[in-house]
């Protein structure tokens, strides 16, 4: 008898008999018997980005940030702003960004030169793997970010640089599972380490949020 399994995206598994093991056959029992299971996904709805930001702009704020809408091979987050953070992010695999609604500044290390890329309303941007990358956020904007599910063994990293001379200050890693999480224990063990974030090269205390402009 053959059994088919329907799985839905966070649905319940439901189970449906093959029709077939209402037949009257006769079954030789010197032939191994054999269960084919079929896995069917169920194709999920589009998302309607202008209804959802506007059912869901509490998730887009401060401390929450962002709000994953698909966890698969494939993880999508709307991002909103702002946000307040020093560290550089380095991923061994590539991030595409878009921005939905307002501007954003993707701060990087290319080549070991720090550049900005500022990423306008309405353009995008794809990220080569291993480039250390800090997003800055505004108020009132909302992104979306794509990256690919971490293989087994790679290792996303964390890295500070010296606001002072620009010199490596501290870098934690970890295999990503829950970056959201993983991040803000990264973030918040630097805070409480002060001799972590003295910078080797120059004695400054690295900052753990940016700067107040003046």
């Amino acid at each position: 008898m053959a059994s088919c399994r329907l799985r839905r995206r966070g649905v319940a598994e439901k189970h449906i008999s093959d029709e077939r093991s209402n037949r009257n056959c006769k079954h030789d029992p010197a032939i191994p018997h054999i269960q084919l299971t079929f896995i069917v996904r169920a194709l999920a709805s589009p998302l309607n980005i202008p209804k959802w930001v506007e059912e869901n702009s509490q998730m887009l704020k401060p401390p929450i940030n962002n709000y994953c809408v698909y966890n698969d091979n494939v993880t999508v987050m709307i991002v909103g702003g702002p946000n307040e953070r020093t560290d550089y992010h380095i991923n061994e695999t590539a991030e595409w960004f878009y921005q939905y609604k307002g501007d954003m500044l993707l701060k990087t290390v290319d080549e070991g030169k720090f550049r900005d890329i500022h990423i306008r309303e309405g353009e995008m941007f794809l990220l080569p793997p291993n480039t250390p990358h800090n997003p800055v956020r505004f108020a009132n904007t909302v992104g979306i970010v794509l990256e690919q599910h971490r293989p087994e063994g790679s290792l996303d990293r964390l890295r500070w640089y010296c606001q002072e001379c620009g010199e490596k200050v501290h870098e934690a890693s970890f295999h990503c599972t829950d970056l959201g999480t993983q991040i803000k224990d990264a973030v918040n063990n630097f805070k409480a380490d002060k001799e972590a974030r003295t910078c080797k090269n120059c004695g400054a205390l690295c900052d753990t949020a940016p700067k107040p402009k003046s």
